[in-house]
């Protein structure tokens, strides 16, 4: 056999051994990022608007309970979809959505109208409608809340609720009044879930704390970092500063809570500012029109706006921390007032019960939290 056959042969043979296990090596698959994917269904009828003042309240509160989530040491993606069901039939009000602006815009736009509560129609709705993940390790929530028979309407929620465990989709049922009718107990039963109830007209407990004024002054701060561009860059902009205002009009604890999220990574806006956009690599800064982009970058050349989008992105990143080290210290504060006066957050009110239930299933699905 000559030389030149025998190189031919050993370089094939290293072709089919060794070149492979290389290969593989390179294109290990990246893990999934973990996905929380949670439907709020709230009943609209007229007797109901404390629970939607709740609702609008504190969002923010019920966001920041993942901040420190993680599965398998990834954080999760954090969706939430809002339906109102008071007035049949059941009305979607957003889709699942990781643009938490437009889930606070949805929950400020519930009327409050109708009389006629169909349970098993708005889960059977929310089941199916929604781009529910089909990972196994997704966890996946449905919380309804209403006051009415859990009976009513043309659905049986017997069959909804099964239908939505089949799915992995967990059912949490929250009666508005005292004690836990029995279609509310036996919807969560159904679909591996918890029934709860609370007092929809009490007002959520907040301890003051030194830190909440500068937290929340900081949190409309950060709207000067972003760069509105494209199509829904103008209303983008204007959705984030409004919510900043309905917030801050419900309590100075609701802004507090707010300035928290947006100083997290669950709160993300990509659609329209420039700075997310660029980092998620949803943009390419280079084929941006000027005539999409804010006045101030028009005449800028390409290295120019390079060179303002990382300013703002830093200038973001600076008032995230002051956030978050503000919010660490007054958690500290709260903690140190409860010990004090014995005070705790007993009253069951919506957020309280979200939470609660959310942690609970979370940790069932083995996320793991900081706090």
């Amino acid at each position: 056999m000559s030389l030149r056959i025998t190189q031919t042969i050993y370089l094939a043979l290293f072709a089919l051994l060794v070149l492979p296990c290389v290969g593989s090596a390179a294109t290990k698959p990246v893990k999934k990022q973990p996905v929380v994917q949670i439907a709020i269904l709230l009943d609209n009828s007229g007797s109901m608007s404390g629970l939607i003042n709740q609702a609008r309240s504190e969002l923010w509160k019920v966001v920041n309970e993942f901040v420190t989530a993680k599965l398998g040491g990834q954080t999760p993606t954090l969706q939430v979809a809002v339906y109102h069901y008071g007035n049949p039939p059941a009305t979607q009000l957003v889709p699942l959505t990781d643009d938490l602006d437009r889930v606070s815009e949805a929950l400020f736009g519930i009327p409050v109208s109708g009389g006629s509560e169909y349970c098993g129609a708005v889960i059977q709705s929310a089941t199916n409608d929604l781009q529910w993940s089909t990972d196994n390790s997704a966890l996946k929530l449905i919380f309804i809340a209403g006051n009415e028979p859990f009976t009513q309407g043309p659905v049986d929620y017997k069959i909804a609720c099964k239908e939505a465990i089949g799915k992995g989709i967990i059912i949490n049922t929250i009666h508005c009044g005292d004690g836990i009718p029995e279609g509310w107990r036996d919807g969560a039963l159904l679909a591996d879930g918890t029934s709860m109830n609370i007092n929809h007209t009490e007002a959520v407990v907040h301890i003051e704390a030194p830190q909440d004024k500068r937290i929340a002054s900081l949190g409309v701060e950060l709207n000067k970092t972003y760069i509105p561009f494209g199509l829904q860059g103008k209303a983008g902009f204007a959705r984030q500063s409004l919510q900043d205002s309905n917030a801050s009009g419900s309590s100075l604890a609701s802004a507090q809570q707010r300035a928290v999220s947006k100083a997290s990574g669950f709160y993300k806006n990509s659609a329209w500012d420039l700075c997310d956009a660029c980092r998620d690599g949803k943009v390419d800064l280079a084929k941006v029109k000027a005539e999409d982009l804010p006045e101030v970058m028009r005449k800028m050349n390409l290295e120019q706006r390079q060179v303002y989008v990382t300013k703002k992105r830093q200038e973001r990143d600076v008032l995230k921390k002051k956030i978050v080290k503000l919010n660490v210290e007054r958690t500290e504060y709260v903690a140190a007032v409860r010990k004090e006066t014995a005070e705790t957050e007993g009253k069951k009110t919506l957020d309280t019960v979200l939470i609660g239930a959310i942690r609970e299933q979370a940790i069932k699905k083995e996320f793991t939290f900081d706090k």
